[in-house]
């Protein structure tokens, strides 16, 4: 029995004690009711507060409508034994058979189970990664390449429509630079103060004449500029995407900034932006500028749009941006930021707020702290490559995908971090990837084990008895595997996919003390038969084995076979 079958369980008691006329609730019986594993295991399988909660509105005290949930709970299947304890908290016990059906549910589901609806019909917008064309992707982008991917991939677990999104920081004086500095790299030149260095650059220099041969021969200087700008992002663009592709992160757009400010953008354009604003009554004119009025939104101060020079500001791009987003019929939208980003919030909203929209149910901004990877006790700093950071690709060799990804995920976003490269690449216990992954690799071995003894999962199945998984450690395991789809729930509604982490580093802890207790070997030993307890505890192993596998699935990491 899962939380989520015991709350609806609650339920219809509850339903059942008000048709009955033995309960009285002025606005019905809730439609979920909250469900805990007990801290203590003598305290039962479950536990609810419900009655402390509906007590008043029922007019009666917490321990009276615990005592009529209690005998509602235990005429019901699958229900052993109900305590109360203190005011009227209620601690369940289930019967082992019905908490051993979760097994053969998991089984059954496959890569669907923790697949929820709870976020059936939103569409969510998650942008996770601005960055400028203009050179490697670096640290600071990997952690959120991590991050904002884990969260899309929870959210469309949880039933959202999802589409994650890079927003290409492609207009400003850097693309000029950029350009600069190719050609300068290409003729010879010394590169502009104000350009861009490191050996990433000459190997650019080189791809561009390879991709418009006699590019840097074209004599007017001005047209020559704009020819190499153009190759170069290109080119830089297509590696940033070849980059996040070999690091399990995947967008399905790809935004340009500068496509805000092209004619003819009717959507979320610039020009559309400011008339709406302007519409709306939230711009006005001050000293030659055009501010957007967001302090009557809580913002600490109003906003430039338009310099007094005509210069549009990045906020300007930025409402824009949200327009647009808005117009492609997002319901909420995400924003990753970065540690220096934290300003960002207030006016965010405060933006959302001027442009008619409620910024508590449209936006969420999430701010990222720093990470700093160390060496032999030195932080990685320099790049062999591109001269003043360590880029992605990188820590991608050096530490490998899935120990990077998932010691990158494991945490908060507002987590500062400290990564030892030694640390999160040994294989140990100590290290958590290693500990879950090993956990799969070791449910891969024992089902190959079994299938050497002829057991297989079809006929464990035909078989199945759940009665039989009646050790405290299988009702451990099995109660671990059943919360699996609470804390999907929970990561996606918080937007903190570092739950799933923890989750899967506990339930191996779990599978781990049940593989050591010899009452629940799963192989039949010496001569033995294979008996109905053992095919039971194959299907259990398969159960585990799924769970790690979705769970490792959410955070872009892989469930290896062997180890």
């Amino acid at each position: 029995m899962t939380p989520e079958q015991l709350s609806a369980t609650i339920v219809d008691v509850l339903q059942a004690l008000v048709a009955d006329g033995a309960l009285a609730l002025p606005e019905g019986a809730p439609a979920t009711v909250a469900v805990e594993r007990p801290r203590q295991k003598e305290h039962g399988d479950y536990a609810t507060n419900v009655a402390l909660q509906l007590a008043k509105k029922a007019g009666t005290n917490p321990r009276a409508l615990a005592e009529l949930i209690k005998a509602g709970l235990e005429a019901s299947d699958g229900i052993k034994q109900v305590d109360i304890a203190g005011p009227g908290f209620l601690n369940i016990h289930v019967e082992a058979g019905a908490q051993g059906e979760v097994a053969a549910a998991i089984v059954a589901a496959g890569a669907a189970y923790g697949r929820l609806d709870a976020l059936a019909g939103q569409k969510i917008n998650v942008e996770f990664i601005s960055a400028n064309p203009t050179g490697p992707l670096h640290l600071g982008h990997t952690r959120w390449a991590v991050l904002g991917d884990a969260i899309g991939r929870v959210l469309s677990a949880a039933g959202a429509e999802v589409t994650r999104e890079f927003y290409i920081n492609d207009r400003g004086v850097q693309m000029n630079n950029f350009a600069k500095s190719i050609i300068a790299s290409a003729l010879g030149l010394e590169k502009p103060e104000d350009g861009y260095a490191g050996d990433y650059i000459d190997d650019l220099a080189k791809a561009v004449e390879a991709e418009q041969p006699g590019i840097f021969a074209i004599a007017d200087e001005a047209e020559r500029l704009t020819a190499v700008r153009a190759v170069g992002y290109a080119l830089q663009l297509k590696e940033q995407q070849d980059q996040l592709d070999s690091f399990n992160t995947h967008f399905d757009v790809w935004f340009s900034e500068l496509s805000l400010h092209e004619e003819g953008q009717e959507s979320g354009g610039v020009p559309n932006t400011l008339a709406k604003l302007k519409e709306l009554g939230h711009v006005f004119e001050d000293g030659g500028a055009l501010w957007m009025r967001t302090t009557d939104f809580g913002d600490d101060k109003d906003r430039v749009l338009i310099k007094s020079d005509g210069e549009l500001t990045y906020f300007a791009s930025d409402t824009a941006y949200y327009l647009n987003k808005r117009a492609r019929g997002f319901d909420h939208c995400i924003y990753l930021l970065g540690a220096d980003h934290h300003g960002y919030v207030g006016r965010l909203k405060a933006m959302a707020a001027c442009v008619g929209d409620d910024p508590e149910q449209t936006l969420n901004v999430l701010i990222g702290q720093l990470v700093k990877i160390l060496r032999d006790g030195q932080e990685l700093k320099l790049s062999k490559r591109a001269g003043t950071i360590v880029t992605l690709n990188e820590l991608a060799e050096e530490i490998g995908v899935d120990a990077l990804r998932y010691s990158l995920a494991r945490y908060p976003a507002d987590s500062p971090l400290v990564l030892d490269v030694a640390e999160i690449t040994k294989a140990s216990n100590d290290n958590p990837v290693y500990y879950v992954q090993y956990a799969h690799a070791r449910t891969c071995r024992m089902i190959a084990n079994a299938g050497d003894l002829g057991m297989s999962l079809a006929a464990a199945l035909a078989d199945f008895d759940p009665a039989l998984l009646s050790h405290e450690r299988d009702g451990d395991l099995l109660r671990a595997l059943a919360a699996y789809p609470g804390v999907v729930a929970s990561a996606a509604d918080l937007r903190e996919p570092h739950r799933i982490a923890r989750y899967l580093e506990d339930t191996a802890s779990t599978f781990n003390k049940w593989y050591d207790t010899k009452e629940c070997r799963m192989l039949p030993q010496g001569d033995e038969p294979v008996s109905a307890a053992n095919n039971a505890r194959l299907v259990l192993v398969h159960a585990m084995q799924t769970v790690l596998r979705n769970g490792l699935d959410l955070l872009g990491v892989s469930a290896p076979e062997r180890m």
